[in-house]
């Protein structure tokens, strides 16, 4: 049977394998290996083969909706009429809410997916017995692991 955690590289990660040896789990056995994080920043506009679900144009259609509304109401007592006034509200409003949703994914996401952490950086494969397992699953979770699964090999 092989156990698979995540970790991250910190010093639970080295008492989680020397608790692990402590407990007759032999050296050649465990098997650690890093991780590489991505480096480069997220893409902010989508392309027609990706999508990260983020749309920038929802709070622009709102405030053009808005804008507009009021723009044609007023328009009935400017020169050029409600249309007008309609058509270049809604774009003023347009243009107001997708500079709002850049700067909101920009500056505050930005900040809040750097403060977040917790990344995989390791991960831990132990060959065991079935009936270690458990035990070993405990001792991980203890650990602080990310993550564990238990493969069974036939």
């Amino acid at each position: 049977m092989q156990l698979y955690s995540t970790f991250e590289n910190s010093i639970f990660l080295e008492m989680a394998i020397a608790t692990l040896e402590k407990k007759g789990i032999n050296k050649e056995d465990i098997f650690a290996v890093p991780l590489d994080n991505r480096t480069e920043e997220r893409k902010m506009f989508d392309s027609i083969h990706r999508s990260d679900g983020t749309s920038l144009v929802d709070i622009g259609m709102a405030l053009a909706t808005g804008f507009s509304v009021i723009g044609a109401s007023i328009g009935f007592k400017l020169s050029w009429g409600p249309i007008y006034w309609g058509l270049i509200s809604a774009c003023i409003g347009f243009v107001l809410g997708f500079i709002i949703r850049l700067f909101i994914e920009c500056v505050i996401k930005k900040r809040k997916r750097i403060l977040k952490g917790k990344h995989s950086e390791v991960i831990l494969i132990i060959n065991c017995e079935e009936n270690q397992a458990e035990f070993i699953e405990n001792i991980l979770w203890s650990h602080f692991a990310l993550g564990v699964a238990k493969i069974m090999h036939t």
